[in-house]
């Protein structure tokens, strides 16, 4: 299948998760024609020698190999420069595909051209995928997609597939802390590119307290400030819808860790 499927690991990734993520992607009804496993700097010899495993067994992953890291963005800039083919599924190394995953969004791809990127919601789990604690939802036609990204990320970007020329267009990822893909997101549309959400789960996401706790305190504060002064510059949204976003928003990244956990489960998940 002329697909390929981007990853980036860095040396703080579990093994385990590593060996569950490539387990997922290498179990697909279809199979894609090349993985791209970027190693966005130095890893542990754990992690080093179950990628070289993987590789004899499996000669379609490509292993690109960092010297220092980066950050996501710019390692994912890196990975997209080794893909040979348009279509690009995106994963994130500590999550697990649905088994039709690729089949799915391939095939929504291939019967529509107009779609230039292609989503779907995430169970999210925190020990066992089968005991899913939150979905997160989205909506699946691009108008409406559009009008969401105004308040919130409207694609989850580890259910991702994109055609990459879109994508290499407006510059691939810029280096956001940990919003690189909701800026590229609001740049895409920008530029005309046309979106959708299968109504339904692509992949178990893994959660725990350390995720909610790296989407509050004040260096993320401040890249998500940052970043909607970037929207309101590219006209995306008002300057009401700016400022009501940045109270909004500061509020809850300045909570707590457990009450803003509650927030996003309870919430922020429809």
């Amino acid at each position: 299948m002329n697909c390929s499927i981007l990853l980036s690991v860095y040396h703080r990734e579990k093994p385990e998760y590593l060996r569950q993520c490539l387990d997922s992607v290498f179990s697909q009804t279809f199979r894609a024609s090349e993985i791209i496993l970027v190693g966005d700097g130095p890893l542990t010899e754990a992690l080093d020698t179950m990628i070289d495993c993987y590789r004899n067994n499996y000669p379609e992953l490509q292993f690109v190999p960092l010297k220092e890291n980066r950050g996501l963005g710019l390692a994912l800039n890196e990975g997209l420069r080794h893909c040979h083919n348009d279509l690009v599924m995106r994963m994130d190394t500590d999550d697990i595909c649905y088994p039709n995953r690729l089949e799915l969004q391939y095939n929504y791809m291939a019967e529509h051209p107009d779609c230039d990127v292609l989503g779907g919601w995430t169970d999210e789990f925190c020990a066992t995928p089968s005991e899913t604690i939150s979905i997160r939802r989205l909506p699946e036609h691009h108008a409406d997609i559009v009008r969401f990204g105004k308040r919130r990320n409207p694609m989850n970007h580890p259910t991702v597939m994109f055609r990459r020329e879109a994508v290499m267009r407006v510059g691939g990822y810029h280096d956001i802390y940990l919003f690189e893909d909701y800026d590229l997101w609001v740049r895409l549309i920008m530029d005309g590119a046309r979106f959708h959400n299968l109504q339904q789960p692509l992949i178990h996401f893994r959660t725990s307290t350390d995720f909610f706790g790296r989407r509050g305190g004040w260096r993320y504060t401040k890249s998500e400030i940052n970043l909607l002064r970037s929207f309101h510059q590219f006209k995306y949204i008002s300057t009401i819808e700016m400022t009501t976003n940045m109270l909004m928003r500061c509020v809850v990244r300045l909570l707590p860790n457990k009450l803003r956990q509650k927030i996003y489960i309870f919430l922020l998940r429809r």
